[in-house]
Parts: structure tokens; C-alpha cells; sequence
């Protein structure tokens, strides 16, 4: 077998190495910038009240997105708030629809800075099913969310984001 034939068979197994590792690359480039953070979910009986951190707030900032072609209108009702880790918190996001037609939708979280997400735990959330509204529809959907009590020291600050993204009913 020549050099170019052996040059030729070694790049398909280079391109398939390099596919397998774009997962655990993502992951990598994901928890370097914080995007894509995904949040835990936690049982409301699991929720020690007893050790909430009064000692430290952290503010939790509060976006809103919807994906093209999803004829909503999406904003949290509060921007911004000061947390005690440990404690059980409530934020609303009021949705709208724009359309005469009943769509779907489902709702897809991400916590920024990455670090934080795993510390960043809700009880309920609309994002934990597909959300459909009637034509011009507006609704209010609540998430309740505690912060860990063993976050690091060093993040004062999170952002809780939500983009909608439309459900094919077909």
C-alpha cells in the first residue's frame, strides 16, 4: 500500500475521532462560558428549612427568549432578586400568545455561570412539561427554585434563562 492510499484510509478514522470528541469538547466549552447550564430538580420534601445561609445573598437574574417561528411573547414578571441559599423561592413568567391558533411549546433553561447550575435547583418549573395556549392566550407560570447552601463563595451573581422554542403538533 502507497503512503497517498494509507493517508487516505487514516482521515475518515481522524474525522470520526474528531465527531466522537465534539461531546465532551461541548461540555468543556460550555462550562468554560457558562452556556447551556443545565439546572437540577429537587423534591419539595427534600428541602431542609432549616439550613437556610442568611449569612450571603445572591442575585438571581431573571431573561426571557422565545425561538423564531413561535408566535409568543415571553418576559419574567420580576428581573432580578436577592437569595439566601438554602431558601425556596418563587419567580413568574408571564407568556403570551400572538396567534388566532392553539401552538405548543416547550420551554429549555440555561444557567449562567455554568459553575452554578448544578447548584441551581428547582421544585417546579413550567419547563418540566410542553406548554400549549389557546389563540391569544396569556398566562402566568410560576418556578420555584432554591440555591444550594455549598455554592462556591465566589458567585454572587446568577442568570436564569428560558427560551421557548415551538412544538411541532404534527
Amino acid at each position: 500500500m502507497n503512503k497517498s492510499a494509507l493517508k487516505l484510509a487514516i482521515i475518515p478514522l481522524l474525522m470520526f475521532g474528531f465527531g466522537f470528541a465534539l461531546v465532551p469538547l461541548y461540555d468543556v466549552f460550555c462550562d468554560i462560558t457558562g452556556l447551556n447550564g443545565k439546572t437540577g430538580r429537587v423534591e419539595a420534601s427534600e428541602i431542609d428549612a432549616d439550613l437556610v445561609d442568611r449569612s450571603r445573598t445572591i442575585e438571581v437574574r431573571f431573561l426571557a427568549n422565545t425561538n423564531t417561528g413561535l408566535p409568543w411573547s415571553f418576559e419574567p414578571l420580576v428581573k432580578k432578586m436577592q437569595v439566601h441559599p438554602g431558601q425556596v423561592y418563587e419567580a413568574v413568567y408571564r407568556v403570551r400568545s400572538a396567534s388566532d391558533n392553539k401552538t405548543m411549546g416547550q420551554a429549555v433553561p440555561s444557567v449562567s455561570p455554568g459553575l452554578a447550575a448544578q447548584h441551581f435547583n428547582k421544585t417546579e418549573c413550567f419547563c418540566f412539561t410542553q406548554q400549549e395556549l389557546e389563540g391569544r392566550e396569556t398566562r402566568d407560570m410560576p418556578i420555584q427554585f432554591i440555591v444550594d447552601t455549598d455554592i462556591s463563595a465566589d458567585i454572587e451573581q446568577i442568570t436564569l434563562s428560558y427560551t421557548f422554542f415551538s412544538v411541532d403538533q404534527g
